[in-house]
């Protein structure tokens, strides 16, 4: 019994055994599919991620019908790149960047070149973050610009500075409809201003028969000599052989009263994008910015033709005091934005010097300067200094009111008005005459300006055939003189 009991007892516990043998492979076996179901689908969600962008979109797969699925919707990953195609793709990369880099330098030089300034854009090129010699694109543009500066010639078709003609305006009207109202003020304003429409339809003439832009600086330049002393000489300014030197001014850039409801602008200023530009008040009271007299109309024509300014040139802007400057009263203290508005001007004024724009003292008080004394004449000169020259800062250039001069002698200034004017810094004096006139002396430079206004279109035509045909140019509703 003792043996059947102890074959029983055996039996069992090798069943037991048996049991807990099948039961570890099966526990095996399922941890086995835990495991490797684990890794499986922390492969898929590896490749997945790699093959997706920043929007959640995978970038390696084509989704939907529309998009024209071949692949039934599964993924196509993206191919792994090798480190010799990485450094590849690098310089590629660089490749690129360098040669927008190299396209952005040559198209600023470019634009220097466009206004004759060969040389800045000679400095241009070379001003290149590296070593510009190693770039054929930058070593080709700076050989174009020296083959262009071959053909140049000094004062262009001029064979003098005596041939360069010095034009002014008063301000233009921006509404004829107004300005030639049959009023008492009428025939002043048909005497002395021009329509802006005349302006352009002269800019537009004059620039098709090569005339280009020149600053009055450049036409009787300061030199310094060897032993250290100052001299004025004529200016060499370097065009192409069919260009015309010209200057540009503009008389009593002050928006008088007397103008308000005239069709003028009331004022100069500077516009949202910084561009200098004139405010008007229109018919319903409402104020616009935009293109009412010299200062933006000229700018709006450069745009279109930038080649029409040598350097980058621009006009002179003449003022008085006795209304204030560039329609802004500061002029008169008891003004409650008489503060504001010399800070004002100070601004405006900065920003058309920044734009190549330059000024003139036109006296304070705008009187007759030949028959004032040498008194009146430093009185008057030293409230303007006061006023004006305070706020738009320091100039050489003193234009005669009526464009009549301190002295009549062709010779050598000799009067004590002149050393008075002298003394405050002015070296470039203009008055005016119906022909181009210039006398470059070492210590000052002396230029007659043509007046291009309706007496000078209706009374004087033959004094202005040089210039442009006033047939295609005189409103067809300006008056006939009176």
């Amino acid at each position: 019994m003792s043996e059947n009991f102890k074959s029983t007892n055996e039996l069992n516990s090798n069943n037991k055994k048996k049991r807990f043998k099948k039961f570890l492979i099966i526990e095996i076996i399922i941890l086995c599919i835990i495991v490797g179901g684990y890794f499986y689908f922390t492969l898929i969600k590896s490749n997945s991620d790699k093959n997706t962008d920043n929007t959640g979109v995978d970038s390696g797969q084509v989704v939907g019908e529309a998009d024209g699925d071949k692949n039934n919707g599964t993924i196509t990953p993206e191919p792994t790149l090798t480190p010799e195609e990485l450094e590849q793709q690098q310089k590629e990369q660089e490749q690129k960047e360098l040669e927008e880099k190299i396209n952005a330098l040559i198209k600023d030089a470019d634009a220097l070149a466009t206004v004759y300034d060969y040389d800045g854009a000679i400095e241009k090129i070379k001003s290149f973050d590296g070593d510009y010699l190693e770039q054929v694109a930058l070593t080709s543009a700076i050989d174009g610009y020296e083959a262009t500066k071959l053909t140049l010639d000094p004062l262009g078709a001029y064979d003098s500075v005596d041939q360069i003609s010095h034009i002014f305006f008063h301000s233009l009207i921006a509404d004829p409809s107004k300005a030639f109202d049959d009023d008492y003020k009428t025939n002043g304003y048909n005497y002395y201003m021009t329509t802006v429409g005349e302006f352009i339809g002269m800019m537009q003439q004059m620039y098709d028969d090569g005339y280009v832009l020149v600053s009055i600086h450049d036409v009787g330049k300061k030199v310094k000599g060897d032993d250290g002393t100052e001299k004025y000489v004529p200016g060499d300014i370097m065009l192409p052989p069919d260009k015309k030197p010209f200057v540009l001014s503009q008389d009593d850039v002050n928006y008088y009263e007397y103008m308000t409801g005239d069709g003028f602008a009331r004022r100069i200023v500077i516009d949202e994008n910084g561009r200098p530009s004139t405010e008007m008040i229109l018919e319903d009271g409402t104020i616009s910015v935009g293109d009412y007299d010299m200062v933006p109309v000229l700018e709006t024509f450069l745009e279109t033709h930038p080649d029409f300014s040598y350097k980058g040139a621009r006009g002179i802007l003449a003022l008085t005091g006795y209304e204030g400057s560039m329609g802004y009263r500061t002029n008169d203290p008891s003004s409650p934005t008489y503060e504001q508005d010399k800070e004002t001007v100070k601004n405006v004024a900065k920003v058309l010097k920044e734009w190549g724009w330059e000024f003139a003292s036109h006296s304070y008080g705008h009187r007759d300067m030949g028959k004032a004394t040498y008194t009146f004449t430093v009185k008057d000169t030293d409230r303007w200094m006061e006023e004006v020259g305070s706020l738009i800062g320091p100039t050489d250039v003193y234009i005669f009111p009526y464009g009549i001069d301190i002295e009549t002698t062709l010779d050598h200034y000799s009067s004590d008005k002149f050393e008075y004017l002298k003394k405050l810094g002015f070296d470039y004096y203009c008055g005016v005459f119906k022909d181009p006139w210039i006398q470059v002396k070492t210590d000052y430079v002396r230029m007659t300006r043509r007046p291009l206004d309706g007496q000078a279109m209706l009374q004087f035509p033959e004094r202005l055939k040089d210039l442009f045909d006033l047939s295609k140019i005189i409103d067809s509703t300006r008056p006939e003189l009176k």
